[in-house]
């Protein structure tokens, strides 16, 4: 069976992240791109990707790649591309579109010219004229860059980030792709301790347990291309059936996390349950300067609250400066912040030992590290 190119969209600064997570998975012809990391795989590998990939947004079957300056140049093109291998003649095939430093800069008429030629080529292909769309969703993306046209199937649906134990949110909540890719960067290793001060609805630490368990994030969730003939239910069983298989859930855990909102720490405890790890990761309502880390060498991994969350820039500051005295106080333990305060070492009162650029959604943040492990390569 020839090979797919699959698409791993992903957040920016994290395309070397989410590269390393496909190599450990076996996928090694690969690209890397900004916002986007596109690789060789199988049809069924849909299935292993979407479930084991921690930092990733979504995984999209790339159907093809050429030049559009004309709407004529678009229509053909689409057409052109193979949409009945996939799409079964009741399939659902809505178009959604984007136009970035390209002559068609018309999002909606972009979209309407590749549903017209997709159905030209259902037409042709399953011999009638009309098409219920009543059976399972095969959501398709135009995207036109620099006068490039790349059509893709998105096989994912809700981003990857819902992992499905997050029912209720704090008032700011950090992603867990972001969580995970911040545990990844700090090299964290399970046999020491985790402690998040500033753990909100507690998903660093979750995230952390999952990580240490090596629990499948899409485990606990559904997807569209499981209905997708061309994937098949056996490769999703499959691929379930080594998630499972590779759980590691008698490994001792040592993390915990705090926050001085009682709230988000109920929010975070019914996380916690939610994902099976209520016993095994410790909350507590705290605020930094009390905070109980446990443990002669360890980890610090946290987004502390900034302005778009406390609008009080000398509240921030405060909360920075007391994060700064744990940190000294805990001699030997490293420390990680993602934070866009600007003022942060300086809060801190340290200069990091290294930064790195990292988007907490659309907001520019730095990652700010400290004592940073020997074996960091990433």
């Amino acid at each position: 069976m020839s090979k797919l190119q699959l698409i791993a969209t992903v957040p920016m600064g994290l395309e070397a992240i989410v590269s390393y997570e496909l190599k450990q998975l076996g996928y090694t012809d690969q690209m890397t791109e900004n916002g986007r990391v596109i690789f060789s795989a199988e049809a069924s590998d849909i299935a292993r990707c979407n479930l084991w990939l921690r930092t990733a947004d979504r995984i999209l079957v790339k159907m093809g790649e050429f030049p559009a300056t004309t709407f004529e140049e678009l229509f053909e093109g689409t057409k052109a591309l193979d949409w009945p291998d996939w799409i079964p003649m009741h399939g659902e095939f809505p178009v959604q579109g984007r136009s970035q430093k390209s002559q068609l800069s018309s999002v909606p008429a972009c979209q309407s010219i590749v549903k017209k030629a997709v159905v030209e080529k259902m037409k042709e292909a399953y011999r009638q004229s009309w098409f219920e769309e009543n059976g399972p969703r095969y959501a398709i993306e135009v995207s036109l860059l620099k006068d490039t046209a790349t059509l893709t199937l998105d096989t994912t649906g809700p981003s990857l980030h819902k992992r499905g134990y997050r029912k209720l949110v704090t008032e700011a909540p950090l992603k867990e792709t972001m969580a995970a890719a911040l545990i990844y960067i700090s090299r964290w290793r399970p046999e020491l301790p985790l402690y998040d001060p500033f753990c909100g609805s507690g998903t660093i630490p979750i995230e952390a347990a999952m990580i240490a368990w090596n629990v499948a994030p899409g485990l606990r969730r559904s997807f569209p291309a499981e209905a997708w003939q061309r994937i098949g239910e056996q490769a999703w069983q499959s691929a379930r059936d080594e998630a499972y298989d590779a759980l590691k859930d008698d490994t001792p855990l040592h993390i915990a996390g705090s926050d001085i909102d009682p709230q988000a720490i109920e929010v975070a405890q019914a996380a916690a349950r939610a994902a099976g790890l209520a016993k095994d990761i410790r909350f507590e309502a705290l605020p930094v300067a009390k905070a109980k880390p446990e443990g002669e060498r360890g980890f610090l991994i946290t987004n502390p609250p900034y302005g778009e969350r406390l609008s009080d820039e000398r509240e921030v500051e405060k909360l920075i400066r007391q994060f700064g005295h744990l940190y000294r106080k805990l001699g030997s333990w490293s420390a990680f912040a993602l934070s866009p305060t600007k003022a942060f070492e300086r809060y801190f009162e340290q200069e990091a030992d290294k930064k790195r650029k990292l988007y907490n959604g659309r907001i520019e943040c730095q990652y700010y590290q400290y004592k940073i492990p020997a074996d960091q390569v990433r």
